[in-house]
């Protein structure tokens, strides 16, 4: 009787330990069956609605800082990865040469406004001596018509033996000489007015003069404004190689103003995901540099063309063997962070990407309701 006991113990234990597990297995099991449940009910809700990638990395419209003329750096005035405001100067060149030459084109239009000045003087004074010439021309005239009254008066007295010959020929000859006067005044006269128009040509001339001087003298102004070099953006300095000493020719790259305060996203999705993307859907984001933190933006607006279109040298597919490779339009995303935020994303980081696509279903109908698959 007590050899039987433990064996019926033992049998009891078992059959109790194997109840346990099956317990823990119908468990296990009754969770995966939960667990599939659920997964399968967020997949077929939003799961499936979410396209996805990691070939997105943020970006910002950097501006690079050049010289328009050339000349020695004289002052380098920001630091590597300082931040600056719009307008504020960073490096200045050597001005002196632009300064001669501003100072030269002044006072060739100094010179060119008193060249205006004397033809204006010039003009009053032919004016003038135009008045003088018209009125011996008209003293001349009197006289000439004076002489031969005088001839016709006493041409008859000499003829009847009044008056002698002699004084005859001495009226005609100062007929004569008042007839030659009046001409050389006349002459005199149409001398004058003619250097009227050649005084009013040598003022325009002086005008013309003076136009150019001033072009180039705005010209040598501009040349010496633009020896200091101003960052055209709020930002900050990036990739900055001017050094001061060098000489710089016009375009030489100094420096590039990177604005971070507007950094936006562009991610590469596949030809096979964007059917269904729209201008202002939603994005999650997932910065690598921020592991663990989930950001959200929108999308902002699609490449107008895949990326092999904008290629250095695309690719010619009517040629040769052909092998389709799935193409990628970048989409860029508009980021809704805080200043914050803003302060850690750097243009070139790397990014996951998901975007919800759910919005765009009423468009994938309409879609296959315009192609008759409705």
């Amino acid at each position: 009787m007590s050899a039987t006991l433990p064996v019926e113990d033992a049998g009891r234990a078992a059959n109790a330990q194997r109840s346990r597990k099956k317990g823990v297995f119908l468990i296990i099991g009754g969770v995966a069956v939960l667990g599939a449940i659920a997964w399968g009910a967020h997949w077929w809700t939003a799961g499936r609605f979410i396209e996805s990638t990691d070939d997105a990395y943020l970006q910002a419209d950097g501006m690079t800082v050049a010289p328009k003329v050339s000349g020695y750096v004289a002052d380098v005035l920001v630091g590597d990865n300082q931040a600056v405001k719009r307008g504020q100067p960073l490096v200045r060149l050597d001005s002196r040469q632009y300064d001669a030459v501003l100072e030269q084109a002044n006072a060739t239009i100094a010179a060119r406004r008193a060249d205006i000045l004397h033809g204006e003087a010039e003009l009053a004074q032919q004016q003038a001596a135009i008045a003088q010439a018209r009125a011996q021309l008209d003293g001349a005239s009197a006289n000439e018509a004076h002489a031969a009254d005088q001839v016709r008066r006493y041409e008859p007295l000499a003829a009847t033996g009044a008056e002698t010959g002699e004084r005859v020929s001495e009226l005609r000859n100062t007929q004569r000489q008042a007839s030659a006067t009046r001409a050389a005044d006349a002459a005199a006269l149409q001398s004058a007015e003619r250097q009227i128009a050649t005084t009013h040509a040598a003022i325009e001339q002086a005008r013309a003069q003076l136009a150019a001087a001033e072009a180039s003298a705005r010209q040598a102004q501009l040349d010496t404004q633009d020896t200091v070099l101003k960052s055209p953006i709020d930002g900050r300095v990036g990739d900055r190689s001017v050094r001061v000493g060098q000489y710089a020719q016009p375009g030489s790259r100094f420096m590039t103003i990177v604005p971070v305060q507007d950094v936006y996203l562009v991610a590469n999705f596949k030809e096979t995901q964007i059917g269904m993307m729209r201008v202002g859907q939603p994005v999650t984001l997932r910065v690598d540099a921020l592991p663990g933190t989930k950001l959200h933006g929108r999308i902002d607006s699609f490449s107008p063309g895949t990326g092999s279109q904008f290629a250095l040298l695309p690719a010619q597919n009517a040629t040769g063997n052909f092998t389709k490779i799935v193409q990628r339009v970048p989409v860029r995303i508009r980021l809704d962070v805080g200043q914050e935020t803003r302060k850690v994303l750097l243009p070139g980081l790397s990014v996951n990407v998901d975007v919800d696509t759910r919005g765009a279903r009423d468009n994938e109908a309409r879609i296959e309701r315009e192609n008759g698959r409705g």
